[in-house]
């Protein structure tokens, strides 16, 4: 039989889970520029929405991290307000939700959103609200991951507001930033206080930087999760004849299912992967390692979660069991409690793959 085409309304339709997305890594175009003229921010290259999307994305494929992540300064300038936050966060719900993501983890630093005179907790309450205005009346759940900026020295006060938002939709901590140089154990005090909590934390790790910050990440820091990893490869050897030999860090992530937060097109932006067709993700799925698909930051990348698993389907012959496989991988990893999980599995995930093969087996019939 041959491989389902994931490039059309098949990836879209499909339930997706996504697990490591930027709330200021994915504004609308339009919003950006709507909500620069409310404020006079006049530093934008253009008025136009399509030419501002492809700025954003043209920018960030400059394979480096550091570059990457200069986009960011116009999409948080125009965030400093409760109204825009919410506004933001209201969207991205409903962007998600029309992209067929049914769970969604979504990620912001609070502290970069603070400039305008908000209040940690007031930024926070208003992506929450925001979430909660987006999600209502569709089939998405999203939790708010708090994120601590590694360069900075918050971290602490960054993981205290994470616990105390807990019960109102945040599901986690994490820190992000340029990774080289500013290794996760500066902020073993903030993992600490998590894990002393009982809660949750990702930490962006293997990126940017190689095997040590995965180490690190892990074994002193003790993450749940690795956001990307993609240099987890390092610890990987192919042999001429086809054989693999895992190092002790890799067969370690593997035999723990320590999941992996994997986002092949940003990756290729960054040069964490020179292309998606050279993107680690495929052997690692063949090895069995917890992999997840995710988008990182939709404008910047110009992508969606659907077109993501589009282009592995082109690049690896992926086809719709492959992506239930590890979409199923994703929603068992997720933050989210056991109960909300197993409901999404059960009442969202596999219903709705089931369907879609029983179309496919209808049309496949129906066309000899």
């Amino acid at each position: 039989m041959a491989v389902p085409d994931l490039s059309g309304e098949l990836a879209r339709r499909a339930p997706k889970v996504l697990l490591h997305d930027h709330l200021d890594g994915g504004l609308r175009p339009r919003t950006v520029l709507e909500l620069a003229g409310e404020i006079g921010y006049r530093d934008l290259p253009t008025t136009d929405p399509d030419e501002l999307a492809g700025w954003f994305t043209r920018g960030a494929d400059r394979k480096s991290l550091e570059l990457y992540l200069e986009g960011f300064r116009h999409t948080v300038a125009v965030l400093q307000t409760r109204d825009a936050i919410e506004r933001v966060a209201a969207e991205c719900a409903e962007d998600l939700a029309a992209d067929g993501v049914v769970y969604a983890e979504v990620r912001m630093a609070p502290e970069l959103l603070t400039d305008g005179g908000l209040t940690l907790d007031e930024v926070t309450t208003a992506m929450l609200d925001g979430f909660r205005r987006g999600t209502a009346d569709r089939p998405i759940t999203i939790g708010l991951i708090i994120t601590a900026m590694r360069q900075a020295a918050r971290s602490v006060e960054i993981a205290e507001l994470a616990v105390r938002h807990r019960d109102a939709g945040v599901v986690g901590f994490d820190i992000a930033g340029p990774e080289a140089g500013y290794p996760p154990t500066r902020h073993l005090d903030a993992f600490h206080l998590i894990a002393r909590e009982n809660f949750h934390f990702t930490i962006h790790a293997g990126e940017g930087f190689g095997l040590p910050s995965i180490w690190e990440a892990l074994q002193w820091c003790g993450a749940e999760r690795l956001g990307h990893g993609v240099r987890i490869v390092d610890d990987i050897t192919t042999r001429p004849d086809g054989r693999v030999t895992l190092g002790r860090l890799a067969s370690y992530v593997r035999d723990r299912r320590v999941p992996l937060e994997m986002c092949p097109t940003s990756n290729v932006h960054t040069g964490a992967a020179t292309s998606v067709e050279e993107h680690p993700i495929d052997l690692l799925r063949r090895l069995r390692f917890r992999v997840t698909v995710n988008t990182d930051n939709r404008l910047m990348s110009g992508i969606s979660l659907s077109s993501e698993f589009a282009t592995l389907g082109r690049a690896f012959g992926i086809g719709l069991d492959e992506m239930e496989w590890l979409t199923l991988n994703a929603m068992k990893s997720a933050f989210w409690p056991f109960d909300g999980r197993l409901r999404i599995i059960n009442e969202q995930i596999k219903p709705g793959y089931a369907s879609l093969r029983a179309a496919r087996a209808a049309a496949e019939l129906a066309t000899g």
